[in-house]
């Protein structure tokens, strides 16, 4: 008896919780909300930047690039991961920050890309529309290894 009770409770709270969720017509035919603004699409050169960890010093090749605005940044996986690429938000030109959360496919955090653990992986960053300046980064997990970059921005 005592089981029935707690299956019908338990059925009829399921039930419950389905009301409201229906979709009325008029609902279903409403337009979708706007997106998010999109990143500029890029329009300039890619450039490939290696990660590398040797279990005592991390880098990544080159450690200081110059590119121009529209450009693409494709970080590589060469050794040593897990890898990611993390913009220091008090390090970066006003306005940068906007941009590049914009143009960064998938972060775990605002101006932190996710972590990449095969030999291989890339991560591409567009600076379609980003300011001028210097960007800083860093490879999170090698950060103390002294792994850190930074992109000019022309």
């Amino acid at each position: 008896m005592r089981a029935m009770t707690m299956v019908a409770g338990l059925a009829m709270a399921l039930v419950a919780c389905g009301k409201g969720n229906e979709q009325k017509p008029a609902e279903q035919a409403a337009a979708p909300a706007a997106a998010p603004a999109a990143a500029p699409a890029a329009t300039g050169e890619t450039h490939e930047v290696t990660m590398d960890f040797d279990g005592k010093k991390g880098w990544f090749t080159p450690k200081d690039l110059t590119i121009k605005a529209g450009d693409v940044v494709k970080w590589v996986v060469k050794s040593g991961p897990p890898h990611n690429v993390a913009f220091v938000a008090d390090s970066i030109p006003a306005g940068a920050a906007d941009v590049l959360n914009k143009a960064m496919p998938e972060t775990m955090s605002p101006l932190m890309g996710p972590m990449k653990v095969g030999i291989g992986d890339t991560y591409e960053v567009s600076f379609a529309g980003a300011p001028a300046g210097v960007y800083h980064y860093h490879c999170t997990p090698h950060l103390p290894f002294g792994m850190i970059g930074t992109i000019t921005v022309q």
